[in-house]
């Protein structure tokens, strides 16, 4: 039963950090910085791949 409260809770904060990913990554300062030089910000990167590991984690949990 631990396991799936602790499986539920990553997916959850997956959820969180990839949306806030994603809100970094369209933010109009960065439009603008990819747009000048073609860089995203670490921000982006970390909210999407932090998302992720934690949703695959969460999920690895339930079962």
């Amino acid at each position: 039963m631990n396991n799936k409260v602790i499986g539920i809770v990553l997916i959850v904060i997956g959820v969180a950090l990839a949306i806030w990913g994603y809100d970094v990554y369209e933010a109009a300062g960065s439009q603008v910085s990819r747009a000048l030089s073609g860089d995203t910000p670490i921000e982006a990167w970390a909210g999407l791949i932090g998302g992720a590991v934690c949703i695959i984690i969460g999920i690895t949990r339930l079962k």
